[in-house]
């Protein structure tokens, strides 16, 4: 007997008002689920996907879920329920309460049911694999106490001070041995510790479509296949490996080709939210510039004010209401339409379809007041050259005159 040791639970089962059984077992399962819907809801808001989605998901997968785990662990143990020298009856195989779920048919029936909760929504199954997974495998950790409440699934007999206690009458117990390599433990911390380094690499990295899960699968086969060669539980061999050995090495290799195959994707991920329609956005019918910004709204000329046409070297003089005329090949030069503004300021004179090469000036011609001559300034061209002085004749009536 060595010196520590963790000392098994004396029973895994309570009775309410001694009538209503509690299994341990069961209670870290739904701990677990709880806990991973928890993590996955938090997680899927962060990515934008709408509140209770993953709670509505894990309707469709702990179902799944729980039929393929026990179908997985009696299709691989079937000599513990069938056969003439089976330990338990045929209908034992549906009581689950005792233990045996096999991890890989939850994952994959569990996916199944995701899927079909996905297409419901109309949302990315991948983008819901991502976000899941961390709880999952935190699940994970939390459902293996339940096996040492149960007392089942412990490792080779081992002196090390943390080695388990298991009843000498467990099946794969080894005469004369107290203590056990804790695999539930070792287990439970690896994939702790998984769930926990995933959510970093997930946001370190910015992982999508599907990697995250990649990496969950690749990482809990590499912990389970060691954890799985300490077992001395019954279990089927194959070139020396367990099944699950080779179940795990079968899942890692597939991992980490999905993994490496869509490092180049960048598709949508559609999680169902829809973004709220903003002031200004051409997704608003009838939608506005903004009045704080004047400068974003398009100046139109009205329908049948004045429309510049081609004559040739003309210079045109713009009256008020009037736009001004555009070379078409060099947009930037429109002037914004006068207000109101400019028509108590004075008329402005643009010189306009000039030959190409021809620098430009503009006259500007003030409205006299109280009976003073107009006084006129000239502005010179954008390569500091002056032309000739070009004047505008008076506006008489509202129209505009060219020379």
């Amino acid at each position: 007997m060595p010196l520590a040791s963790i000392p098994s639970p004396s029973q895994g089962v309570w009775h309410l008002f001694g009538v209503v059984p509690l299994r341990a077992y069961a209670l870290c399962i739904v701990l677990g689920v709880i806990v991973a819907v928890v993590i996955g809801e938090r997680r899927w808001r962060a990515r934008g996907g709408e509140p209770g989605t993953i709670v509505d998901l894990a309707v469709w997968a702990v179902p799944f879920g729980l039929v393929g785990g026990r179908l997985y662990h009696v299709i691989t143990d079937w000599q513990l329920y069938f056969g003439p020298n089976a330990p338990n009856e045929p209908i034992e195989a549906l009581y689950v309460w005792n233990g045996g779920l096999g991890i890989w048919g939850a994952v994959a029936l569990g996916a199944l049911g995701v899927w079909f909760g996905c297409r419901n929504r109309g949302i990315s199954l991948s983008a819901v694999a991502d976000t899941i997974a961390p709880g999952i495998v935190i699940a994970q950790a939390i459902g293996r106490w339940g096996n040492y409440f149960n007392q089942e699934l412990f490792g080779r007999p081992t002196d090390l001070p943390w080695g388990l206690e298991i009843d000498p009458d467990r099946p794969g117990t080894v005469p004369g041995v107290d203590t056990y390599h804790p695999t539930f433990l070792y287990e439970s911390l690896w994939d702790l510790a998984l769930g926990l380094a995933l959510i970093w690499i997930g946001r370190k990295f910015a992982l999508r479509h599907g990697r995250v899960f990649a990496l969950y699968l690749a990482g809990y086969t590499v912990g389970r296949f060691w954890i799985e060669g300490l077992r001395v539980d019954t279990a089927h061999h194959i070139l020396g490996l367990r099944l699950n050995q080779w179940t795990s090495i079968v899942v890692f290799i597939g991992a980490m080709i999905y993994f490496w195959y869509a490092r180049n994707k960048t598709n949508d991920e559609p999680v169902g939210a829809t973004p709220e329609p903003t002031l200004g956005s051409p997704d608003i019918e009838g939608s506005a510039a903004d009045p704080a910004h004047p400068s974003d709204q398009a100046d139109t000329p009205e329908d049948g004010e004045g429309t510049a046409r081609d004559e040739g070297p003309e210079t045109i003089a713009s009256a008020p209401g009037a736009a001004n005329s555009v070379d078409p090949a060099h947009p930037s030069d429109q002037a914004d339409e006068p207000g109101p503004a400019d028509e108590d300021a004075g008329t402005h004179d643009v010189l306009a379809n000039e030959p190409e090469g021809t620098p430009q000036s503009v006259v500007v011609t003030e409205p006299a007041e109280d009976d003073a001559p107009a006084k006129e300034s000239t502005v010179p061209a954008k390569d500091g050259a002056l032309q000739e002085d070009v004047t505008a004749d008076a506006v008489s009536g509202g129209e505009k005159e060219r020379r």
